[in-house]
């Protein structure tokens, strides 16, 4: 059963006085700005009795009256454009985009910051509307802190191709990433187990038990304190390519939380893991064609390549 809104009335202080109401309400309710300008589109927000836009000005001292969204609609899909975020390819069946660091593929519980589908949404796209209602047309997915391609169903007879071709893994998945040291061999196959960690609940790690994962690897380039390798992805689990190379003891560069060195990844400009989704490819969903879509590397781990090749590091 879903729950009643939740009407709650709020005071403006003076340090929000004269600030726009999605900003005010954001920093006083602890929610997103994009979320709250949502609520001022939908008649959410009103200020004596009248609706609030979200660029209307507020005073110290408004009261006002905010009916707050069933929690459930935490799954919600929000209209937002994100900085950054290209198209690679777009076809009548399907978009592929270039996914930023910092973006996740859709809402969930906890995430209040941009989305893929959010992005599109905002774009004007039509995705397909299979799946569940916050992440229609999503096939795949990238971790928040991974950047590069990305393939969303717009129809629904691409959604349930793409689904059944990773599913059965005829999807050709190609990462690049910086690890720490060099791998031995230098190509070789990652054939570990991955589980949730029993004692941190954001992390995963290898364990017996845990579901089958694949990884495949080749070193592209050696650079002594770390090493570009091309992955290829048989298995997709969670954080798989983080886990397997932490577990070998060569940790994507600045991936803090499977033990990276913080100093290198400091030298190298890094504030995440260098990992990067590079190059997807697939039969076309309707004409069985080949596609192939290859990302560039983003400013950051560009920068962090580049000086490690010029022995800057």
């Amino acid at each position: 059963m879903a729950m009643a809104d939740e009407h709650q009335e709020v005071v403006v202080p003076e340090s929000d006085g004269g600030s726009r109401a999605d900003a005010a309400l954001a920093r006083l309710l602890g929610v997103s700005r994009s979320a709250v300008a949502q609520w001022c589109a939908d008649g959410r927000v009103l200020r004596g009795g009248a609706r609030l836009a979200k660029s209307d000005r507020v005073d110290a001292g408004d009261r006002l009256d905010v009916d707050l969204p069933d929690p459930e609609d935490k799954h919600r899909v929000i209209p937002e454009a994100v900085d950054g975020m290209g198209i690679l390819l777009d076809d009548e069946d399907f978009v592929v985009v270039d996914k930023p660091v910092g973006v996740a593929a859709h809402p969930s519980p906890g995430w209040v910051g941009p989305t893929v589908v959010g992005a599109l949404a905002a774009a004007g796209y039509r995705i397909s509307t299979s799946g569940a209602p916050e992440r229609v047309g999503i096939v795949h997915r990238l971790d928040v802190g991974t950047s590069g391609a990305m393939v969303v169903a717009k129809t629904e007879p691409a959604y349930t191709a793409l689904k059944r071709a990773f599913k059965e893994r005829t999807v050709d998945k190609v990462y690049h990433a910086v690890v720490q040291g060099l791998p031995e061999p230098l190509k070789g196959t990652i054939d570990a187990p991955i589980g949730r960690h029993p004692h941190h609940e954001w992390r995963f790690a290898v364990m017996e038990g845990g579901r089958d994962s694949v990884t495949h690897y080749e070193v592209l380039e050696a650079f002594g304190r770390a090493s570009l390798v091309e992955v290829h992805l048989e298995t997709g689990r969670t954080h798989q390519i983080r886990v397997h190379f932490s577990a070998l003891r060569h940790p994507c560069a600045g991936d803090l939380t499977y033990g990276a060195d913080p100093r290198l990844a400091a030298e190298l400009g890094l504030t995440r893991q260098w990992l990067h989704a590079h190059r997807l490819g697939f039969a076309h969903p309707r004409t069985g064609e080949p596609v192939s879509v290859t990302s560039p590397y983003p400013v950051d781990l560009a920068y962090a390549l580049t000086a490690l090749s010029r022995g800057l590091v």
